[in-house]
């Protein structure tokens, strides 16, 4: 579908990339990997067609549609919620006006038999026929399911995207992207501003998408979940390999042993060969041996190593001054936001040494109880801290409050007092910024380096009680694991909030749950709590399920003591007409999916890949859609049938 050929990008003489190619094909699940900086968000740009690469170029396939979420972006929107949404159904609000308009010309028509009646009405069939291939009698649905699992609420429906923080607006931005259904996704970091429970849905979604999907995230288990190809972007090349990320992480070690291996095997075998050239160059006797040598030599294909980056983030908590045994403690804490109560009558208590996560879905008050124990706003009840406490607190905004007309050293040196001046540099350093690099600007510095540079000031001085909202934002998977293995080593009491399930693993002994304006204490892991919670739901389910069956049965009951016979005997006949419907429908799909799947295949090889095969392609997916789209209808109808 999507052809990256032998692509440069080149900054002030430095190379960002180096004549890189790829292929994106059908149903690709594709991770972009890489440390900040390596050049993951430059080639989505390219790709998407807003950046232009130095050399090289990307061949996209006719009608061919991209779906472009960018890790930031600048927001015009002016509409209430779910009005910006339904732009992604440009097509079939500009069907509702043209089928309005044709209805209106044929009321008006007294003349049944005229051309003019009898176009209209062809006109209007053929307007009908394309509104239900968009899905339009469905996509009110459509734009419900989705925003309510990236977290809306339905009340937030009508209300102004303007009233939305940047995340929540980004949250618009994907849902927009989703609904559109493009042939392929460009995904920047799409988790960043999801809770866990949006997370997971998102994750379903995209397994079971039709497209294709090339996805920067580092978030390790959404990419183990979703994709099955990862793409390496490091010192300006590219590793390719055909399965998930961590399988990736597996390869790329092995590989890297054997290339080592086969070196010095290698390397010996040149070193022995030139020792015997060497001894007998001059004996006439050895002539023909050490030509032999020579020749031998110069035909051997000289293995190189791959060039592997090394470099991560090296971080050591200061040791945690001695404190209290309980390190804070609320009773009955409610905060209110004007009309809204976010938090009602909470009480919990965080002891020494402990490592606690705070989940749940956005706005439910996770950060706003962080920054209540950090006396940051005003609220109603009880908290103390314990004897001794001082707390380091990193910020979900902490990178975007630092100074862009400072330097990095600048930035440090001036919060930094007492002897930590004179490790600045050090401290710098082990956090990547090295060299030149701590003259930059903060004004160009990446979302990673950002995120750094605001871990380097709780380095500055010794705490007991670090409280994190969201540090992993924009970090890359070493950089995380790094800073992972620092807070595990951390001797004092940790606060996370985070939505990073892969990093809380291993991490944390107790998950505190906020919904509904109260707290939920769960003791274990997060994946643990994630299990729990879904058997729970689960369970809670199949009660409604069970109380709804009650009450259908009841129902049912009553209305065939009421019913006569010929009733009941076309009822049954509607069931199993529409019942056969959704079993031939299931026949077909089945095929046509199969014959995707064996074209999808075909045309991963370049040679196959040909417009011809694309058409093709493209004429069997719009004909799954349209039996999809069937295969909905006649499921609603049937459901609605049952209930007579």
């Amino acid at each position: 579908m999507i052809s990256i050929n032998q692509l440069t990008v080149s900054f002030g003489g430095f190379n960002l990339f180096e004549d890189i190619s790829f292929l994106i094909n059908p149903r690709d699940r594709i991770g972009l990997v890489g440390k900040n900086g390596a050049g993951k968000s430059t080639l989505l740009k390219i790709i998407s067609r807003q950046m232009q690469p130095t050399s090289g170029d990307v061949a996209i396939w006719r009608d061919i549609t991209i779906g472009y979420l960018p890790q930031n972006m600048l927001y015009s929107d002016t509409q209430t919620v779910k009005l910006e949404v339904e732009e992604a159904f440009r097509e079939i609000k500009q069907l509702e006006a043209e089928i309005e308009m044709l209805t209106q010309r044929i009321n008006e028509q007294t003349n049944y038999e005229s051309p003019e009646y009898l176009k209209l009405i062809d006109d209007l069939a053929e307007k009908n026929d394309a509104y239900q291939m968009f899905g339009g009698y469905n996509y009110e649905a459509q734009i419900e399911l989705t925003l309510k699992g990236l977290g809306f609420k339905r009340t937030d429906f009508n209300r102004l995207t303007s009233e939305f923080s940047g995340g929540w607006r980004m949250r618009i931005e994907l849902a927009k992207i989703l609904l559109r259904k493009p042939s392929v996704f460009l995904l920047d970091e799409p988790t960043n501003h999801l809770d866990i429970e949006s997370i997971q849905w998102l994750e379903d979604y995209l397994r079971n998408y039709s497209g294709a999907i090339v996805l920067i995230s580092h978030d390790k288990a959404f990419l183990d979940n979703i994709t099955e190809r990862t793409i390496e972007i490091s010192l300006g090349m590219i590793y390719d390999y055909k399965v998930s990320y961590s399988k990736f992480v597996t390869l790329r070690k092995e590989r890297r042993e054997q290339q080592e291996a086969a070196y010095r095997n290698q390397q010996k075998m040149i070193q022995d060969t030139e020792d015997f050239i060497e001894r007998f160059r001059y004996k006439a006797t050895k002539a023909v041996q050490v030509q032999s040598r020579i020749k031998q030599l110069e035909k051997v294909e000289r293995i190189e190593i791959d060039e592997f980056d090394e470099s991560s983030l090296r971080i050591k908590f200061p040791p945690a001054p001695h404190s209290g045994i309980v390190t804070v403690k609320g009773v009955g804490i409610s905060k209110n936001y004007g009309a809204l109560q976010v938090l009602h009558d909470v009480s919990f208590s965080i002891q020494r040494g402990e490592k606690v996560a705070f989940v749940g879905k956005n706005g439910e008050g996770k950060t706003t109880l962080a920054r209540i124990i950090m006396n940051e706003i005003e609220y109603t009840g009880k908290l103390e801290l314990g004897h001794q406490v001082k707390i380091g607190y990193f910020a979900q905004n902490q990178a975007d409050k630092l100074d862009e007309n400072l330097t990095v050293l600048e930035t440090i040196d001036r919060v930094a007092v007492g002897a930590i001046r004179t490790k600045i540099r050090d401290i710098l350093g082990a956090f990547l910024f090295g060299g030149e690099a701590v003259d930059k600007k903060v004004s160009v510095l990446s979302g990673g380096e950002r995120t750094r540079l605001a871990m380097v000031l709780l380095l500055l001085e010794p705490v007991n009680f670090l409280i994190l909202d969201e540090p992993t934002n924009h970090l890359d998977m070493r950089s995380k694991e790094i800073l992972k293995k620092a807070l595990a080593d951390f001797e004092g009491t940790i606060l996370l909030v985070s939505h990073d399930r892969e990093f809380l693993d291993g991490l944390v002994q107790r998950v505190v749950e906020f919904g509904n304006r109260k707290i939920k204490e769960h003791i274990g892991g997060i994946y643990e709590f994630l299990e729990k919670k879904r058997i729970d739901n689960l369970c809670e389910l199949e009660s409604v399920n069970r109380q709804s069956s009650g009450k259908q049965e009841s129902k049912k009951t009553a209305d065939n003591s009421k019913a006569s016979f010929e009733e009941r005997k076309e009822l049954s006949r509607r069931i199993k007409k529409i019942s056969n419907k959704i079993e031939a429908l299931e026949k077909d799909i089945e095929k046509l999916e199969a014959e995707l799947a064996q074209m999808a295949d075909a045309m991963q090889c370049p040679n196959a890949a040909t417009v011809y095969n694309y058409e093709d392609y493209e004429k069997i997916s719009k004909t799954l859609s349209q039996k999809m789209s069937e295969w909905e209808l006649c499921h609603t109808e049937l459901e609605e049938v049952e209930k007579m």
